[in-house]
């Protein structure tokens, strides 16, 4: 079974860090671009920023550049998602997600096939 699994969510307060970790199973997503989207309640999932394959390109929204990185692990097949100076409007269930083959980085959620549960992120003020 093909699957991602998300860990590193929790609570935090603002002005602090966390890593949210993202781990593939049943396949390798070493050819694909990977990213993270978060959705708060009642809202649209967003992009929040995306690797190429090769690690060398990375992309992010406007309200989390200077603040998140996202890097990747080919070797152990995870993602990860460094989240700096949290603000409370960081508040949403993160997801994980991999694309198709590419050398791209899609910064659209409909390119992205494959998704994780999600884990949710809470910064409190």
């Amino acid at each position: 079974q093909v699957q991602l699994v998300e860990s590193g969510g929790g609570l935090v307060q603002a002005g602090g860090s966390l890593r949210l970790s993202c781990t593939a199973s049943g396949r390798t997503f070493s050819s694909s671009a990977m990213a993270w989207f978060r959705q708060a309640g009642g809202q649209e999932r967003d992009f929040v920023g995306g690797i190429s394959w090769t690690g060398s390109s990375t992309y992010y929204a406007d309200s989390v550049k200077g603040r998140f990185t996202i890097s990747r692990d080919s070797a152990k097949d995870t993602v990860y998602l460094q989240m700096n100076s949290l603000r409370p409007e960081d508040t949403a269930v993160y997801y994980c997600a991999a694309s198709g083959p590419r050398s791209t980085v899609p910064l659209t959620r409909y390119w992205y096939s494959t998704w994780g549960q999600g884990t949710q992120v809470t910064v409190s003020s």
